[in-house]
């Protein structure tokens, strides 16, 4: 709630459970004479529309596990991929772009060399999004930077890796999840013996077993 008229004197704020209702009995004034908010960020999307790249729900670029959009040898980094909470993550997903690029220019540049058969990567429960979009089946063996945001907030979870056949390719646990924090995952697929087969992998954020038991 805020608080003032004709300029802002304060807001109250209070908790919220796991619906977004307000818990009775926690508010809390806070004096300001200015209130800041950040909603709704979407990535810097004006040049890769330009670009003619393909562009996903959420408004950034489609990429692979190589950074790569659809259009070949266009990569994408930083705030135009994904809007980031740190510049040490931009700087590293902007080096490892970089160095996808360079291998682009060595080994596939007037090549005509065609990606196929593409792994999808959906999200599940709680995930608003995820990169990659796609997974080069050529790079399971590899580690793959996996980087999504969840869409409420809660505690005591479990990420999951799912395939399309419902098999738990990975899962970890975590003590608590907010969508202004971007979780980084690394995984080498080969090594969680994926399936082979697997079309489309999915990321779930789920309340862990365990939990649910206490809660009921």
């Amino acid at each position: 709630k805020i608080h003032g008229k004709e300029r802002v004197q304060g807001v109250t704020i209070s908790k919220v459970d796991r619906n977004f209702d307000r818990v009775i009995g926690s508010d809390k004034f806070i004096e300001c004479d200015t209130l800041l908010l950040s909603v709704g960020l979407i990535p810097e999307n004006e040049l890769t529309r330009e670009a003619g790249a393909k562009i996903s729900q959420m408004g950034g670029p489609i990429v692979d596990n190589n950074l790569e959009t659809s259009i070949e040898g266009v990569f994408a980094c930083g705030n135009v991929l994904q809007v980031h909470d740190l510049v040490d993550l931009v700087t590293t997903e902007a080096k490892r772009a970089g160095l996808n690029a360079i291998k682009y220019v060595k080994e596939r540049y007037n090549k005509k060399i065609e990606k196929k058969d593409q792994i999808k990567c959906t999200t599940g429960e709680n995930v608003s999004y995820i990169k990659p979009d796609l997974i080069n089946r050529t790079d399971l063996s590899k580690d793959i930077i996996f980087t999504f945001r969840v869409k409420r907030p809660d505690r005591r979870l479990l990420i999951q890796f799912k395939d399309d056949k419902n098999k738990i390719v990975y899962k970890r646990k975590k003590i608590y999840v907010i969508p202004s924090e971007m979780i980084e995952l690394k995984l080498n697929l080969r090594e969680q013996q994926i399936d082979p087969d697997c079309k489309s992998l999915e990321v779930e954020v789920i309340p862990r077993p365990e939990v649910l038991i206490e809660e009921d």
